[in-house]
């Protein structure tokens, strides 16, 4: 069996910065499972099966990917499916050190889990989930912010 690596996120939706982040965990890694999980602090703008269908498209041609949705500890989940790393992606200094705190506080609770940082090609740094939702809201088009192929649901 490989190394497989957890790749969680709200994915709302997946942009060409998450396909990057993904692309570059697979050189490190036999197989990712991107893992769709329920934010409490945040209010969905796609629901899980729309998210699903985004990164089924953008990952159609990548047999070592499996997509899930999950509620609960990112921890957990990987107990529950026996992997041992988490992937994150960061765009900033910000990023970082949000990704940071949480990997320390899962690493207390769970030791045997390592946290993988990795930060996002500068021509994605730019793209945010957040920003391609404002796109959206106002019509606009997220052709360069989602990966090549991808067809965001209407809103």
């Amino acid at each position: 069996m490989g190394k497989t690596a957890l790749f969680p996120g709200s994915f709302d939706p997946f942009t060409a910065g998450h396909l990057n982040i993904l692309r570059r965990a697979l050189t490190m890694f036999d197989d990712v499972v991107v893992a769709i999980g329920v934010n409490q602090d945040k209010l969905g703008f796609y629901s899980g099966e729309q998210k699903k269908d985004i990164i089924h498209q953008a990952v159609s041609s990548m047999d070592n990917v499996q997509v899930v949705e999950y509620d609960g500890l990112t921890i957990d989940l990987c107990r529950e499916m026996g992997i041992r790393h988490i992937v994150r992606g960061v765009r900033n200094m910000i990023d970082f050190e949000n990704e940071r705190a949480i990997a320390d506080a899962n690493r207390r609770i769970a030791p045997e889990i390592e946290t993988i940082i990795i930060p996002t090609a500068q021509e994605f740094a730019h793209i945010s989930s957040s920003a391609v939702r404002d796109i959206l809201r106002h019509r606009g088009d997220t052709s360069l912010f989602v990966p090549e192929g991808v067809v965001l649901p209407a809103r």
